[in-house]
């Protein structure tokens, strides 16, 4: 019922748009009452006139789109009908793919598996062949020694006969055991041999060692000889230089004992002339040249007074 009223309206809303704006524009071709003369009642019937002709050309067309939506509608249902088995007969057909690709991938990963054993068996076929051939050559290769080892084999027999062995194992054992020793013996003396190399290597070491010590020793001596020498060389030069500031220091006491002596001559003369007991010692020259000078002084003073006082009487 909904699907019939929301049809209706829109063939109402088809008609409205389709032949709306087509009447406005008939109606406006229409003459007005100020152009013509005829009656408004023949007007108005012939109004009436074309308004029941549109209505039946609109009443034909909106029958025949209501029947060509009909035919459409009829033609959507068998559309959908025909998707639906289309869509069936595609899963159907999908369905019949996967299946025969999962066949398809097991008959696949089944004929692998077989080649896979099949190679398989085929190398391990290949291998037993080999090692067959191989065993049949060491066979081959045996019985050559054995036929080859016979004669030590008499050989070994007659050597029981006419020794205390008993057996050929016994004389093997033996064999063995003195093998066994004499390998013990070289082995003894590898390491013998080898102990006295390392013995070498520590000696040539060792003197080469003692040859560098003796080398920086004498080195050291060499150094210290010539220390010795410009020691014993500088000793001759301040030996002298000893005995001439010696010279030179006998000389200054010389002279200092005569300028001593002068001195103290000067000293009691001056003492002589001023007539008064002095206290001054003997031995200290520098108080006795103050006493000289300070006389030699006050002598100057007292000239200087005499000849001043012998200008004052020439003038007078």
């Amino acid at each position: 019922m909904s699907l019939g009223t929301t049809e209706g309206e829109d063939l109402a809303e088809y008609f409205r748009l389709q032949y709306g704006q087509r009447l406005v524009q008939l109606l406006q071709k229409f003459p007005s009452t100020e152009d013509h003369s005829d009656s408004p009642s023949i007007r108005l019937l012939e109004k009436k006139k074309e308004a029941k002709l549109m209505h039946h050309a609109m009443e034909q067309k909106k029958e025949t789109f209501q029947r060509r939506m009909e035919t459409l509608n009829l033609r959507w249902e068998e559309l959908g009908v025909k998707e639906a088995q289309l869509k069936a007969h595609i899963q159907k057909f999908e369905q019949f793919i996967r299946e025969n690709d999962q066949k398809r991938i097991r008959a696949l990963k089944k004929a692998n598996k077989e080649r896979e054993l099949k190679r398989q068996c085929m190398q391990e076929l290949t291998k037993a062949k080999q090692e067959m051939a191989a065993l049949r050559l060491e066979h081959q290769r045996l019985s050559a020694k054995l036929q080859e080892y016979s004669i030590f084999n008499k050989y070994l027999e007659k050597v029981v006969e006419s020794s205390e062995f008993e057996e050929i194992h016994e004389v093997i054992a033996r064999y063995n055991t003195l093998v066994s020793m004499h390998h013990d013996l070289m082995q003894s003396a590898q390491e013998g041999q080898e102990k006295v190399e390392r013995a070498k290597a520590r000696l040539a070491h060792y003197k080469e060692e003692k040859d560098d010590e003796i080398l920086q020793h004498n080195n050291e001596l060499a150094r210290l000889q010539m220390r010795f020498d410009r020691a014993r060389s500088d000793v001759i030069i301040w030996e002298s230089r000893w005995a001439h500031i010696q010279n030179t220091a006998a000389k200054k006491t010389l002279l200092l004992g005569t300028i001593k002596m002068a001195t103290l001559n000067l000293f009691q003369i001056v003492s002589k002339q001023l007539k008064e007991a002095s206290s001054v010692s003997l031995e200290d020259t520098h108080k006795q040249l103050d006493t000289i000078q300070q006389f030699i002084q006050d002598l100057s003073d007292i000239w200087a007074e005499v000849k001043k006082k012998e200008q004052q009487q020439v003038r007078v």
